[in-house]
């Protein structure tokens, strides 16, 4: 018998007003597996991870996490339960520390791996600048923060919103370098990227989203460059 998902995502709608952004998605996650959401500008991926995080409103049943029916849940209630949002954009609090921001992802007191000390372990650069605003932060240690932020919650499921954008391709090896080590606590992630090809190298399956619908899924390893295309730009 399979193991049940730890989030089943199942005919999903989404709405920013009367704009239709999401159409009966479908998808699920389970526990320890990354999945990759992949599409072009306006396919509906950010507005996905928005949805799951509480963001955006949805019917209880089209989002159900750990057996609980979820969609519709206030965002604080969202996180409380173990799926914590690394934004695009990162949203850090400019006026705060670097150890300041991630003592905010650390407030829900779930219990868990990740404390300051296995973050530092994680990402040394921000021990070293632990006491800097974090505005004085490359765009690449910015993005570790964020991410690290999340962890602090210590949650069952990471939804990271295109963590590559904006940085040098050395900075995004850096940073997927770590989510080996993110992921061998047991982690779940969903990862949205628009570089498909370090999405395709750190998950086991992706969901290619077309027009706010599942053009393409199936494991990473198995998808042809071709049909990936051919989803990505409805062709």
């Amino acid at each position: 018998m399979s193991e049940a998902p730890l989030l089943a995502v199942g005919d999903l709608d989404a709405f920013y007003g009367d704009f239709q952004a999401l159409f009966g998605l479908s998808m699920e996650v389970r526990p320890g597996e990354a999945i990759a959401v992949i599409g072009a500008n306006g396919a509906g991926k950010s507005t996905l991870l928005k949805t799951i995080a509480g963001l955006l409103p949805a019917r209880p049943e089209a989002i159900v996490f750990g057996g609980t029916p979820i969609g519709g849940m206030p965002a604080h209630a969202v996180a409380a339960r173990g799926i914590a949002l690394v934004p695009e954009g990162r949203g850090l609090f400019s006026s705060l520390s670097v150890e300041e921001n991630l003592m905010i992802g650390g407030q829900l007191n779930r219990s868990g791996p990740w404390n300051l000390q296995r973050i530092y372990q994680l990402f040394p650069g921000l021990a070293e600048r632990r006491h800097l605003p974090s505005t004085a932060l490359s765009g690449g240690q910015q993005q570790m923060v964020a991410i690290a932020r999340g962890l602090m919650s210590n949650p069952k499921l990471l939804l990271c919103d295109e963590i590559s954008l904006g940085l040098a391709p050395i900075v995004v090896r850096e940073i997927y370098a770590r989510l080996p080590a993110i992921l061998a606590e047991g982690i779940s992630l969903i990862l949205v990227e628009q570089d498909v090809v370090q999405a395709l190298k750190a998950t086991q399956r992706v969901y290619c989203l077309q027009e706010g619908r599942v053009a393409l899924t199936g494991a990473a390893k198995d998808l042809t460059h071709e049909a990936i295309a051919a989803a990505y730009f409805g062709v």
